[in-house]
């Protein structure tokens, strides 16, 4: 496990890394969340699935076999049991609901656990990927994004208005900031990243927010 936290991507992957059981299966998101099994806690081992046709998804050992990727496209390893097989396989798992926990990236979240991240208008993207399935498929939604955009904006908004990539899909967003969970009576919010405050959270969150009461405590 990796000890020092030097950025906001790495304390976002290791708080979303305590979400994580033993026995998990797994798909990780393009980006910030393949940060995050290098802070899973010791003795917890998840099955990471790829939409790109595998399960079993592990370090790069020895020389890299250019065919062996996950669905950003990176070099990848693959640990002793891990399986190959098709798209249809795939999301099959997907689908089906064997997937217990997806963790995504995400451009917006709104109050409502609405959530876009695929395209940004006028500006040209490969495809959605496999995200639409995996968040209608997935047992648990987990966004990690950081708090807000370059250009300053909140990116946890009162409404999206991106593309969604699916509506009333998100259970938790994990951001440098907070930790915020989506309930039927609005956002929640759960916990502060360790030298944040109430005031700076509220700044920066466009989405109105109930806060725990443990926070207000503190």
């Amino acid at each position: 496990m990796v000890e020092t936290l030097l950025n906001p991507k790495q304390m976002i992957a290791s708080r979303i890394a305590k979400e994580m059981k033993d026995g998990d299966v797994v798909n990780l998101g393009i980006g910030l969340p393949t940060m995050i099994p290098n802070y899973l806690p010791e003795g917890c081992n998840v099955i990471l699935q790829s939409e790109n046709g595998y399960v079993g998804l592990g370090p790069l050992v020895g020389e890299i076999d250019p065919d062996l990727v996950d669905a950003g496209g990176k070099p990848s390893g693959i640990i002793a049991g891990g399986a190959f097989f098709d798209s249809l396989m795939s999301f099959s798992i997907i689908r089906g609901g064997h997937v217990d926990l997806a963790i995504l990236g995400g451009l917006e979240v709104d109050e409502k656990g609405n959530l876009a991240n695929w395209m940004i208008p006028g500006k040209l993207v490969p495809g959605m990927g496999g995200a639409m399935d995996l968040v209608v498929g997935a047992k648990k939604v987990i966004v990690a994004m950081e708090h807000t955009s370059k250009m300053g904006a909140s990116k946890i908004v009162k409404q999206c208005t991106l593309p969604l990539t699916g509506k009333n899909v998100v259970d938790i967003i994990v951001t440098e900031m907070a930790v915020f969970r989506v309930t039927e009576a609005g956002l929640v919010l759960d916990e502060l990243q360790e030298g944040v405050d109430l005031e700076t959270v509220e700044k920066n969150t466009e989405a109105s927010f109930i806060v725990n009461p443990t926070i207000l405590s503190q």
